[in-house]
This record gives C-alpha cells, structure tokens and sequence, in this order.
C-alpha cells in the first residue's frame, strides 16, 4: 500500500488558489460514519500516485501530522478543463467489513486476428465498476483480444472472470470490446449507474 503524506487545511474557497502556487492540492477526507477532514497533499506526489492508479488500482495509506495512516480510495480528482491541472482531490475511507464501489481499469492483452482481415477493433470500455471488500479489490482486469476473430464478434462484461468476492456491477451485456467494419459503428459505453460511493455492511466471521 502506498503512503501519501496530508496535512490538515485550514484555506478555503477562494484562497486555496495560494495552496497551488505553493505546489499543494486541496482535499477533502470523507467516509461511513466518519466526519470530514480538510487536507492538503503535495501536488507533485500526489501525480505519481494518480498516474499509477489509472494503471491499477490500490488503497492509499494517508499518513498524518501525527503519524496516523489512513486507509483510503482515491474518489474523486477535479482537472480544469483547460490547464489539465489538478484542482482537487476527494478520498474516501475505507473499513474492514464494509464493501466499496471502485472502477478498476482494464488491461487489453493480446491482437485481435480480425484486424489483419481489415475489420477495425473498437475498445468502449477502460474500466468496470465492481463491489467488495478492501482487501478483495482487484488491481485491474485483463481482456484478452485474441479470441476477436471476426466482424461481429465482441467481448462482453459477463465473459469478464473475477473471484466470488468481488461483484461487478456493469451491465452484463455491456460490450467491452468488438470487430467493427467501421469506427462510426461503434456501440455506445453505457454511463455508470453511481456517482458517489455506497457501502454494505458485513458480518463478522471471526
């Protein structure tokens, strides 16, 4: 698990425009039956970690002033549109026994023989939002493409194998990838279900 240094916030609103000309990002901490925190983290590690999370995802440990970590998912990052910085961070705290909602990224692996034929492949999906325990979450999913042998043929959420821990909760007839004649062909990915995350609670077993 990687550590994340935080420190509490005490700038809001218009002044934590200060907080990133001092390389910082403002953040927000929130969980179950958690009050929120105000935080700030260092802009620079911050990207290093964000980078590796479209890759796989992973819990962070967010390490305090006084040395407490902090388990938690990374929610919600703010980009402005136009400078592609980062503008602020929601993360959310995770604990044992209760499920999370996360987007796990897809890995393609492998050619899709239909397109030495001239067929186009299509990728809709990058990522599939699944349900489960913390330490249950996976890091990504791999799609292997060489079974697109011809036009027609596509790649389903439900062929997607996981372990029985871990719900997926896509549409099972959403395709993740298919062999198109041509890209204005391409099915449509269908808009996530949930915005924010929503948690389960589950029995103690020890």
């Amino acid at each position: 698990m990687v550590d994340l240094q935080v420190k509490t916030r005490n700038i809001f609103g218009k002044k934590v425009k200060k907080l990133r000309q001092q390389g910082l990002i403002p953040a927000e901490l929130y969980g179950h039956q958690i009050a929120n925190k105000h935080l700030s983290v260092s802009q620079k590690e911050f990207k290093k970690i964000y980078q590796a999370e479209k890759e796989q995802a992973s819990l962070i440990n967010l390490i305090t002033e006084d040395n407490q970590k902090i388990p938690v998912l990374i929610k919600e990052v703010g980009i402005d549109a136009l400078t592609r910085e980062i503008l602020n961070i929601d993360f959310y705290q995770v604990k044992t026994g209760e499920n999370v909602r996360v987007k796990i990224p897809i890995h393609f692996i492998g050619e899709a023989p239909a397109t030495k034929k001239g067929f186009v492949l299509v990728k809709v999906l990058d990522e599939i939002e699944i349900e489960s325990l913390p330490q249950n979450i996976p890091q990504h999913f791999e799609i292997d493409l060489s079974s697109l042998n011809e036009l027609g043929q596509s790649i389903y959420v439900k062929d997607v194998k996981t372990k029985k821990e871990v719900k997926i909760l896509n549409d099972p007839e959403a395709v993740i990838a298919t062999i198109i004649t041509h890209k204005e062909e391409a099915p449509k990915e269908t808009p996530p279900a949930a915005t924010s995350p929503e948690l389960t609670e589950q029995p103690n077993l020890s």
